[in-house]
């Protein structure tokens, strides 16, 4: 199982900046019912789990647990994490948003995308509860926010936001010279 492990003070130690959404950095652990496992269950549940999970979209839906998980494949939780571990390298919510953002990435980059569709949507539309897990994930993975992303590789939302921009600024420009005369 990997145990998350707070950073210090979630500060940086190169130049002191505050990292942004508290990331914590992942430690291996021993886990001795990994070996207890024979490998042909270990076979058995991993093609199970991608059926479930990954081809049929289970992690999409925010609600879907790893005990949830467990009862379709009707194991235990501690077998699901032993396998998830072994095989994907990660445990149950890093496999279920590292899919996520994958489809979030794509979401944002696509030209078919509205772009009027807010950060909301897709975050829900992706399988997270809320915006703030969205854009923690999307960080942690990518390294930028969703926004960022967005902005970098959908030249139409670029524009859209350029406009945008440039409307409020002359807005804002118009309403000083007003206040001036």
């Amino acid at each position: 199982m990997v145990e998350h492990v707070k950073k210090e003070s979630g500060k940086r130690k190169d130049d002191g900046k505050r990292k942004k959404y508290n990331l914590t950095q992942n430690v291996e652990k021993e886990a001795p019912y990994r070996q207890m496992i024979s490998p042909a269950v270990v076979d058995a549940l991993y093609e199970r789990i991608l059926a479930i999970l990954i081809v049929g979209k289970k992690y999409k839906d925010p609600d879907y647990s790893a005990k949830q998980l467990a009862r379709d494949l009707e194991t235990n939780t501690r077998y699901l994490s032993a396998v998830v571990n072994l095989r994907f390298g990660c445990n149950y919510s890093s496999l279920v948003n590292q899919y996520r953002i994958r489809d979030a990435r794509y979401l944002l980059s696509d030209k078919r995308t509205d772009v009027r569709k807010s950060m909301d949507e897709i975050s829900r539309e992706i399988g997270f509860a809320n915006r703030q897990s969205f854009y923690a994930a999307f960080y942690k993975y990518v390294g930028v926010t969703p926004r960022e992303y967005r902005l970098a590789h959908n030249q139409s939302y670029a524009t859209i936001v350029s406009e945008r921009e440039r409307k409020r600024s002359k807005k804002k420009k118009e309403e000083t010279e007003n206040i001036e005369h």
